[in-house]
């Protein structure tokens, strides 16, 4: 289902918007508008169980207006959306943007990104790879991949289904300061989740690919068989000891335990002071080893854009190194707040690459680690973001003498995060690349590990 609009319609439309803005009294003005479409078909046993077309468009328009009552610093905003991109709709929502904004108080750190701030020279990253594939053959891939999970073990008895998904969206982005820009990107995903049963036990597991490119997914046979090896392999889990022992994270584990630290550097939570590394820049916080750099600029990568949701310039930069912070993630909201400047990070992080510190991957550190814990899934939340304090449910195996002797399941592993980012001993080679935070597996000398 391709794009409907073309892209010229979303620059008159958002010039529209920033036209009547000023004409009736903003001081500074932005508007994005946005198209996307897609296709998502989940087959289940066999069979279709959902099939759905997506398609929307919309307009966002934010006005700042001087402070007119008090006189004191700063802009009040006023933001408002419309899915309706005629004259008068788009009219009708900069008038009711504007009116919001002269019933809000002035915020002397609201406003536009500084001019100077706007991303001048915007490379192609090589993102819109759209998959002119119909439901019919959405369908047949999906069936291939549930098949081939079913196919590794006749102990796999039951589905969760295999998903396809595959959208393409576009957005402009323009404000006051003169500045447009915008781009379209594709994202594609294939998805399949198993259970296994032996005798009264019963376990579950998934596998998923996803990239910009449909060609780069991994095949629908390497999907299904893999999530069905997983399910598979946790079947008549054993139940281990509390103890302390060394743990070894799982790459998309490791991707959410890295992205703790990441949550607690945006500078929402750091002017708000309910973060945990308030004022850490300059400290070290991790172990001496790790090294993160955020790249915005990797083509087909998962989280490139060459300007950030208020056009200001993406660029590459060291974000941890020697174990150090070197900076947050600011919009130019929060780093007024902070008396700083913007990184670029207005709509979330980029790219962030976690530096391997050994060419091992997961097997191999579990050799280096000898005995412990390998964590494949957590349950629930579990993480005080003020504190640090961090307690999950945990599945896993138990590793002796180096080697995966069984699974491990209905545990609690728990610490605080600043100890645990500071115990990290090696990071693998074994790099998950689908997602914004691309880590491989992570060994941490020792956790606390609540069992029976």
């Amino acid at each position: 289902m391709p794009l409907a609009l073309p892209t010229e319609r979303l620059h008159l439309v958002a010039s529209a918007a920033l036209d009547r803005a000023r004409a009736q009294g903003a001081d500074q003005c932005e508007a994005e508008t946005t198209q996307s479409a897609g296709l998502n078909v989940t087959v289940r046993m066999g069979e279709l169980e959902t099939l759905e077309h997506t398609g929307e468009q919309s307009l966002t328009v934010t006005v700042y207006v001087k402070d007119t009552k008090g006189g004191g610093p700063g802009y009040a905003k006023g933001n408002a959306t419309t899915s309706d991109f005629s004259p008068s709709a788009v009219a009708a929502a900069v008038d009711k943007a504007l009116a919001i904004a002269r019933f809000t108080n002035a915020d002397p750190c609201a406003g536009l990104a500084d001019a100077e701030d706007m991303a001048r020279d915007v490379p192609d990253l090589d993102l819109h790879h759209p998959w002119a594939i119909d439901v019919t053959r959405a369908q047949e891939i999906a069936r291939e991949c549930e098949a081939a999970a079913f196919a590794v073990d006749g102990r796999i008895d039951n589905s969760e289904g295999a998903t396809l998904s595959t959208s393409e969206n576009e957005f402009i982005y323009a404000n006051s300061h003169g500045f447009t820009g915008g781009y379209r990107a594709s994202a594609h995903y294939l998805y399949c989740a198993v259970l296994a049963s032996e005798g009264d036990a019963m376990e579950r597991d998934d596998w998923y690919t996803s990239h910009r490119v449909p060609s780069k997914l991994e095949s629908a046979a390497d999907v299904g068989r893999r999530a069905g090896e997983r399910a598979v392999a946790r079947l008549n889990p054993r139940k281990i000891a509390t103890q302390t022992a060394p743990v070894l994270l799982a790459p998309w584990i490791a991707s959410g335990f890295i992205g703790h630290a990441v949550s607690a550097l945006y500078g929402g939570a750091l002017y708000r002071k309910t973060s945990f590394l308030v004022d850490s820049v300059g400290k070290r916080i991790f172990a001496p080893a790790v090294e993160i750099v955020e790249d915005p600029l990797i083509p087909q990568g998962y989280a490139s854009a060459p300007f950030d949701a208020e056009g200001v310039a993406c660029r590459r930069r060291t974000v941890v190194e020697g174990g150090a912070i070197q900076g947050y993630f600011l919009s130019a909201y929060s780093a007024r707040k902070l008396g700083l400047r913007t990184t670029g990070n207005a709509g979330g992080n980029h790219n962030l690459l976690v530096r391997p510190t050994t060419e091992a991957d997961l097997i191999g550190l579990a050799r280096e680690m000898g005995r412990g814990l390998v964590v494949t899934e957590l349950m629930g939340q579990g993480v005080n973001p003020v504190t640090g304090d961090y307690s999950r449910g945990a599945a896993g195996f138990w590793v002796e003498g180096g080697e995966i002797v069984h699974p491990v399941s209905e545990i609690t592993i728990s610490g605080n995060l600043l100890e645990l980012y500071s115990r990290i001993v090696a990071i693998g080679s074994d790099i998950d690349r689908r997602g914004s935070k691309q880590v491989g597996s992570v060994l941490i000398e020792s956790m606390q590990i609540a069992g029976a």
